[in-house]
């Protein structure tokens, strides 16, 4: 072993296990975590091992996605069985561009939520999913996609507290979340494409006037040509469910 990997050995070991957990972060990321955990190393050390272990090059690693089974599509015609979740993104008319969290209960095709933001990360995911379990109850299982936040530790143990089963479509494969992709069409065609927005503040406000409607008034052809609210209320009034398509 050379002298400068003999002296900085507890400085290897830290870094590569650092970076080994997590492949994406750069050097000044690395430093305060290390930092933050207790080690007392200065930077000028730090980035001297950082540099002579290669790590200040790009590291194109990538996480392989887990086999994905295919989810059927079908869907008990009662609320709460199954929600499905998708982001979309917009552009202002300045140019800045903002992300939708569309939230959807597939048994009655209810939009639960449109979230609207330049940044929609696992934290506020979860939030969203509070706010309308809070009000809605909470589904037995939500239909997604492989997307970073879906994938990350918090979003995943907030399901897994509550028993809440994740049915991951496969990649690639948006029509495995017909229902979804089907509303997302709809509100691309009557909201994002249909305005010029000038602030979020106007998305949102369009877009929980249009949800409303979507929910109150809007006939669904899947539903006997009735809004979802009203095809949710014969449901818990006992009439009899009908056959759900996407």
């Amino acid at each position: 072993m050379v002298d400068w990997a003999r002296r900085d050995a507890p400085v290897i070991a830290a870094l590569t296990t650092l970076v080994a957990a997590k492949s994406r972060w750069g050097f000044w990321k690395c430093f305060d975590a290390l930092r933050f955990t207790g080690h007392g190393w200065n930077h000028k050390r730090v980035w001297r091992v950082y540099c002579r272990l290669h790590l200040n090059l790009p590291r194109r690693t990538k996480k392989r996605l887990p086999a994905r089974p295919r989810q059927p599509m079908t869907v008990l015609p009662q609320p709460n069985a199954v929600w499905a979740v998708d982001f979309m993104s917009d552009t202002l008319y300045g140019g800045r561009r903002f992300r939708t969290l569309n939230l959807l209960d597939e048994g009655v095709r209810e939009v639960l939520a449109i979230e609207i933001d330049t940044s929609l990360p696992a934290e506020r995911v979860v939030r969203v999913l509070e706010q309308v379990t809070a009000w809605r109850g909470q589904p037995q299982a939500i239909r997604l996609d492989n997307g970073p936040e879906f994938l990350a530790d918090r979003f995943a143990t907030w399901c897994q507290d509550r028993q809440i089963t994740l049915r991951y479509i496969q990649p690639g494969k948006p029509d495995q979340n017909a229902f979804i992709e089907r509303f997302n069409r709809t509100f691309r065609h009557e909201v994002l494409d249909a305005y010029v927005f000038e602030s979020l503040d106007q998305v949102r406000e369009i877009s929980a006037q249009w949800m409303q409607e979507y929910n109150e008034e809007r006939p669904h052809d899947a539903l006997a040509r009735v809004p979802p609210a009203t095809y949710r209320a014969q449901l818990t009034a006992g009439s009899s469910p009908l056959t759900l398509s996407p």
